[in-house]
């Protein structure tokens, strides 16, 4: 016996060598983390490229992006329940396999419609990676080194958008738009050969039966708001699609609540939000991904539009950012974390960001790319202090078997917190250009836009805020449980 298995560890033999399993587990989970994420920013970058190729008008080309949103979030409420059924196992090879197939399918795609049905192929694996991928990861760790596996989720979710944007812009300029996607398919049989091989099953005997009006209430509900959040700002708040899609997903919601209550095993168990430990994060966790994919959404189009980068040059402004996450979540998880708890260290890391943030309001076509990227490090550097925290709190006090329910709640919430961000801040630079440019030529209109970009950035700026409010609400003695340093041998 090895000492691991003496300590009690699970472990296992890779390439001769016996390693704690928990570690296998995380490193299947960060290629299939890293190669979703990675997927959904590269592609945003090969729209204009995609929509002369094939000839599409702009109402057509943005189904590349939403068709897949939407898959993802019929599928994403799902995933707990699969995992708990049929194994963690089956269901992220199976998650695996689809998406590699399907990005593989996209790069060979011969017109727009087919590629809109692959990318759609793709949200069902992309739905599923995620949420199964969490419940394996928090199920091999034990709480008092959530905080180890929260900073690997922090640190994969930083650094796959941040990538995105400089590795689409390559490819797209150098190679073609074809191997935006044909670059998922050498990480994704490293992944399926890897999880075949090491990843141990587990399923849950209370997972139930298949609850049929949770999976379509959740993933309609769900689809609808992204879909009425992607589409507010471009057709109109007003417009009779948003409006059908928002008050339906409000309908499916609400009767979501009440169905969901009622079953003893329901496919998204709404109970577990109850719980102020794990309802509390997650609600600091909504805004704070609004802030984050909010300015990553509109900072590369300010870059590539007034200030005149290329997208490679813009991915490398904003790289910055995931070097910050990097830097600050080796520490955090780690010495920070046990110490002063989650509170403080997401009410500083949010109280921070938003101040960084604001600096963007002065960036103008004068201001140096170098400055752009230290801000971007700035900002890195607070958004650790705060995705680390709220990982390992989150899930302090949730038992094994809902684990996989509770990562598909989360998950959820992460998307449509997402989804707001970027709705919020489009739409106020949607108005505030039509305000301030309006008929103006010339180099009114560009002060103008320019003016309505920074108007835009505080947005994030106020949904950092929002996220320091939430996370004072915080209880360190909810996450007792992660708070206990761990062993110094793992």
């Amino acid at each position: 016996m090895s000492e691991l298995e003496a300590q009690g560890q699970p472990t296992a033999n890779f390439f001769g060598r016996i390693v704690p399993y928990k570690w296998l587990v995380a490193m299947a989970f960060v290629l299939g983390l890293f190669m979703d994420i990675l997927d959904t920013t590269i592609v945003t970058v090969a729209l204009p490229t995609l929509s002369a190729e094939f000839g599409a008008d702009t109402n057509t080309i943005e189904w590349v992006v939403t068709g897949y949103l939407l898959s993802l979030a019929l599928w994403i409420p799902a995933s707990g329940w699969l995992g708990d059924r049929f194994g963690t196992k089956r269901c992220f090879i199976f998650a695996l396999f689809s998406f590699t197939l399907a990005s593989g399918l996209c790069g060979a795609a011969w017109n727009i419609e087919s590629l809109i049905a692959f990318r759609v192929l793709q949200g069902v694996g992309g739905g599923m990676l995620t949420p199964v991928g969490t419940a394996m990861l928090y199920r091999a760790f034990p709480p008092i080194e959530r905080p180890k596996a929260s900073s690997l989720l922090a640190m994969v979710t930083v650094l796959a958008p941040a990538i995105g944007p400089v590795l689409g812009g390559l490819l797209v300029e150098q190679a073609s738009w074809r191997w935006i996607f044909y670059v998922n398919l050498p990480i994704g049989v490293i992944g399926l050969v890897f999880s075949a091989k090491y990843l141990v099953e587990h399923t849950e005997p209370t997972a139930g039966g298949f609850d049929l009006a949770g999976f379509l209430l959740s993933g309609v509900g769900l689809a609808g708001l992204l879909y009425g959040m992607a589409e507010g700002p471009v057709r109109g708040w007003t417009h009779p699609l948003v409006l059908t899609a928002l008050v339906g997903a409000f309908v499916c919601f609400a009767a979501l609540v009440k169905v969901e209550l009622a079953k003893p095993f329901p496919m998204l168990d709404l109970r577990l939000l109850a719980d102020r430990s794990f309802r509390t994060p997650n609600l600091v966790s909504f805004a704070s991904f609004g802030a984050l994919l909010g300015l990553l959404f509109l900072l590369p189009q300010f870059l590539q539009g007034p200030r005149g980068f290329s997208p490679f040059e813009s991915g490398l402004a904003t790289f910055p950012q995931a070097v910050g996450v990097l830097i600050t979540a080796r520490y955090i998880g780690a010495k920070l974390y046990p110490t002063f708890g989650p509170r403080r260290l997401v009410m500083f890391g949010m109280a921070a960001n938003a101040i960084i943030t604001l600096c963007f309001v002065w960036v103008d076509l004068d201001t140096s790319a170098w400055t752009i990227r230290a801000l971007m490090l700035a900002r890195g550097l607070t958004l650790g202090f705060g995705f680390i925290p709220l990982q390992a709190a989150a899930f302090a006090r949730i038992k094994p078997e809902s684990t996989g329910r509770a990562s598909a709640l989360s998950q959820a919430q992460r998307q449509a917190g997402a989804a707001v961000g970027v709705a919020v801040l489009a739409t106020i630079l949607i108005e505030r250009r039509d305000a301030l440019v309006g008929a103006k030529t010339g180099q009114a209109a560009v002060e103008g836009l320019i003016q309505a970009y920074h108007q835009a950035f505080l947005g994030s700026v106020i949904l950092a805020v929002l996220a320091f409010i939430a996370g004072s609400f915080i209880r360190d003695s909810d996450a007792a449980p992660t708070m206990r340093r761990p062993p110094s041998k793992s």
